[in-house]
């Protein structure tokens, strides 16, 4: 598990009690403001491997990062 990974998965965690398209926009948004370009750019192409198993909350955040 890639670093980028672990760590988007621990911030979903943390919007989860939220509506799942706000919470999806919170991630997107925070992922945004603190993670440089190259991190952004392993999460959405982790997103586009079918492979691999997102949480749906993340799959939605990397789509709004597109």
């Amino acid at each position: 598990m890639t670093a980028e990974l672990r760590l988007i998965h621990d911030i979903a965690r943390q919007f989860r009690h939220r509506p799942a398209g706000e919470a999806a926009e919170a991630i997107a948004a925070h992922v945004q403001k603190f993670w440089d370009p190259r991190m952004r750019a392993n999460l959405r192409a982790l997103a586009d491997d079918p492979d691999e198993p997102l949480d749906p909350l993340v799959s939605a955040a990397a789509s709004l990062l597109r």
